[in-house]
């Protein structure tokens, strides 16, 4: 990837931490997701197919969330980082620990906003828990993307990046 700032610039800081959170991230996203779902749909805790199902997936891989991660990551950029000023911090932290905690932080929040959704929840168990081996992930991806413009109103342009979306 092409860098057009300079290496210590607060969003590439920022953009690596998000990668390196990125699986244990998702592995929080895919365990809120699966007791939200049973806490909803399954109160009583009745023993079923699905339940059984969801409680007894561990999946550690969570390649068909890439893409909705990235997107997350660079909404959150996008919404509290847009101006890459430098800025210092006087309580002695790095930035990255700053970033770390912001974005874990609103990662957390977001999630539980989403998971209000059912079309949210059913889309990440398509993609975990219940992921047929001849599927393709592409209509529960885009389901994901498109709940992700809606929720956060903007569009996501693969040329211009994150635009936000104009009410007329």
């Amino acid at each position: 990837m092409l860098r057009k700032f300079f290496p210590r610039d607060k969003n590439y800081v920022l953009e690596e931490v998000q990668l390196s959170l990125e699986k244990s991230l998702l592995n929080y996203l895919v365990d809120f997701v699966k007791v939200e779902y049973l806490l909803r749909c399954n109160p009583l805790g009745l023993k079923d197919d699905t339940s059984q199902k969801i409680q007894s997936h561990k999946a550690a891989q969570y390649e068909h969330l890439h893409e909705f991660y990235l997107n997350l990551a660079g909404l959150f950029r996008f919404k509290y980082y847009s101006d890459n000023q430098l800025e210092f911090l006087f309580d002695g932290n790095d930035d990255a620990r700053k970033y770390t905690e912001e974005w874990t932080a609103m990662f957390k929040r977001w999630v539980k906003e989403f998971c209000k959704h059912d079309n949210f929840t059913r889309a990440v168990l398509e993609l975990t828990v219940f992921y047929p081996e001849d599927y393709t992930p592409q209509m529960a991806g885009m389901r994901l993307s498109i709940f992700i413009t809606k929720f956060f109103e903007v569009k996501i342009d693969p040329h211009k990046g994150i635009i936000k979306k104009s009410v007329a």
